[in-house]
C-alpha cells in the first residue's frame, strides 16, 4: 500500500480528497498546512511515496513544500492543486521539479489518475536504479551441468526457494555463488520483485552502511538528501550479500537487528522503517574460523546458517565441463561476432587436464580468451594459454572423486571428440585428410580415433 502526503488547508475539500484516495486503496497522510507536511517529509517519521498538496496555503507555500520534498525525498513526485489566477506559478513549479499541477476545480477520479501516473514514473525510475545495480557481473543465464553433486546442489536450492529461510551459500572464488543465489530467488514466490546484489568486500565499511541501509540528508558530508539504501530497494524481494564475511564487525549488530525485527533505520534517521527482505549470503571464507578469530558475531552466524548450501568447485563436477565450454563458446562468439563452433580434442584433452583453481569463472575467461585468438571454427590447444603442467595428475591431491571422476571425465571427453570429429567429417564431405588439416591434428591420430569411436561409416 503506497502512502500519500495530502496537504490542504481547506478541512472539507481534505477529507473528501483523503476519503477517494483510501478508497482507491492508498494510505493517506493529512496534513492542513505546508509547515506540517514539510516536518513529516524531514523528519522521515513515514516513508511517503508521493506529495499531493495546494499551491496556496497558510505560511509557506506549496512551492516550499516542492522544494522540501525535492531536498529531502528527491524520488518523491509532487502534484500541485492550484486555482486559475495560479496557473503560470505552477508552470514554474513543474519546471523546478513538481511532477505536475491540477487546476481546481476537478473531480477526484482525475487526480487518481494523475496520482497514478506519477506513481508509475517512480516505479520506473526506481526499477531502473535496481537494474543497474543488480547488473554486476555477467553470469549464467542458468545452471549448467549435469554431474550429481551438481544436481544435489540444486535439488537443495529448489527445496529452500519457496520459503523465508535465510541461506548460506558457501564456496571457492569463481564457483558462481549469485548465480545460485539469482536462481534461488527466481524459483521464490519473489522473481517478480527485486534481486538486489553487493558485495561487502568491495565497498569500504563507512560506505557499506549508507549502501545497505540508506541515509538522511545530512547524515554525513555529502548528503545531501534521503537515499534509498540496498535492504529498502529489495523490499518484497531479495538482497544477496556477497562476501559476507568480510563485512566489518560494528555492522554486523545492525544486521542482525535487521534479521530479527524486520525494521531498520537509515544512517542519521530516528525513525524506524519496516521492511520484508530475504537475505542470501555467500562466503568463500570459513566462518566459523572468523567467529574464533573476533571477526564474525558468532550469533550472526548462527543466524545466517539456518539454511547452508556449499557450492561446489569446478574439480569435483569435472563432467560439467565439457556443456560448460559449449555454453561459453556459443555465448561469446555471438558477443564477439567470431564463427567459432567448437573445440579440437587436443584442446578438450588439455582442458579436461588443467586444474582449474579459479572454477567456473577461471574456464569461462580461458574460452574468452580463446575465441579473441583463434582464426578458425574451432578452438585449438595454443588458443587456451593454459599451462602444459596444469595436469590432472598435479591436481590429483585437491580431487574427491578417485577413479569414479576420471572414468566419468575419460567418457565426457569421449562424447565431445566424437561430436566434433563426426561434424567436422560431415563439413569435409568425408575427406579424412582435410579433416586432420581442419582439426589441426596428424592423419594417424585422426584415424586412430575414428576407428576408436567406431565412426568408420
Amino acid at each position: 500500500m503506497e502512502t500519500i502526503l495530502l496537504i490542504e488547508d481547506r478541512e472539507s475539500l481534505g477529507r473528501m480528497l483523503a476519503q477517494a484516495m483510501t478508497r482507491a486503496g492508498f494510505k493517506v497522510i493529512l496534513a492542513k498546512n505546508a509547515e506540517i507536511g514539510i516536518a513529516t517529509v524531514q523528519n522521515g517519521s513515514a516513508v511517503v511515496d508521493l506529495v499531493v498538496t495546494d499551491l496556496k496555503l497558510p505560511g509557506k507555500s506549496g512551492v516550499e513544500v516542492l522544494q522540501a520534498v525535492k531536498e529531502h525525498a528527491p524520488d518523491t513526485p509532487v502534484i500541485l492543486m492550484t486555482a486559475h489566477g495560479s496557473i503560470e506559478l505552477a508552470v514554474q513549479a513543474v519546471k523546478e521539479g513538481a511532477y505536475d499541477f491540477i487546476a481546481k476545480p476537478f473531480e477526484p477520479d482525475y487526480l487518481l489518475l494523475q496520482m497514478d501516473k506519477a506513481l508509475e514514473k517512480k516505479r520506473l525510475l526506481l526499477e531502473n536504479r535496481i537494474l543497474k545495480e543488480s547488473l554486476g557481473q555477467a553470469g549464467l543465464p542458468k545452471i549448467i551441468g549435469t554431474s550429481r553433486i551438481l544436481r544435489d546442489t540444486t535439488e537443495r536450492i529448489t527445496k529452500v526457494a519457496p520459503v523465508k529461510t535465510t541461506v548460506l551459500l558457501s564456496g571457492e572464488s569463481g564457483t558462481g555463488k549469485e548465480l545460485f543465489a539469482r536462481v534461488l530467488h527466481m524459483l521464490s514466490p519473489r522473481k517478480e520483485k527485486p534481486f538486489i546484489s553487493i558485495n561487502c568486500a568491495a565497498i569500504p565499511r563507512e560506505l557499506l552502511e549508507s549502501e545497505l541501509f540508506g541515509h538522511e540528508r545530512g547524515a554525513f558530508t555529502g548528503a545531501v538528501g534521503r537515499r534509498m539504501g540496498h535492504f529498502e530497494m529489495a523490499n518484497k524481494g531479495t538482497l544477496f550479500l556477497d562476501e559476507i564475511g568480510e563485512m566489518d564487525i560494528a555492522l554486523q549488530p545492525k544486521l542482525l537487528r535487521i534479521l530479527e525485527s524486520e525494521e531498520m533505520m537509515r544512517v542519521g534517521g530516528t525513525s524506524k522503517v519496516t521492511i520484508d527482505v530475504r537475505l542470501v549470503a555467500a562466503t568463500n571464507r570459513d566462518l566459523l574460523e572468523r567467529v574464533r578469530q573476533g571477526l564474525f558475531r558468532e550469533d550472526l552466524y548462527y543466524r545466517l546458517h539456518v539454511f547452508s548450501i556449499v557450492i561446489p568447485p569446478l574439480r569435483e563436477r569435472r563432467e560439467d565441463i565439457p556443456a560448460l565450454i559449449q555454453h561459453f563458446i556459443a555465448h561469446y562468439s555471438k558477443e564477439l561476432k567470431k564463427e567459432v563452433s567448437g573445440i579440437s580434442p587436443e584442446a578438450m584433452q588439455q582442458v579436461m587436464r588443467h586444474p582449474f583453481t579459479g572454477n567456473v569463472r577461471e574456464l569461462q575467461n580461458c574460452i574468452e580468451r580463446a575465441i579473441i585468438l583463434c582464426d578458425g571454427p574451432l578452438i585449438h590447444t595454443p588458443d587456451l594459454g593454459l599451462t602444459t603442467t596444469g595436469r590432472l595428475d598435479d591436481a590429483a591431491p585437491l580431487l574427491a572423486e578417485g577413479e569414479g571422476l576420471q572414468v566419468a571425465t575419460h567418457a565426457a571427453i569421449r562424447s565431445v571428440e566424437t561430436r566434433v570429429i563426426r561434424q567436422a567429417l560431415a563439413d569435409m564431405g568425408g575427406n579424412k585428410l582435410k579433416t586432420a588439416e581442419r582439426l589441426q591434428v596428424s592423419y594417424k591420430t585422426l584415424l586412430t580415433k575414428i576407428k576408436e569411436y567406431g565412426l568408420e561409416k
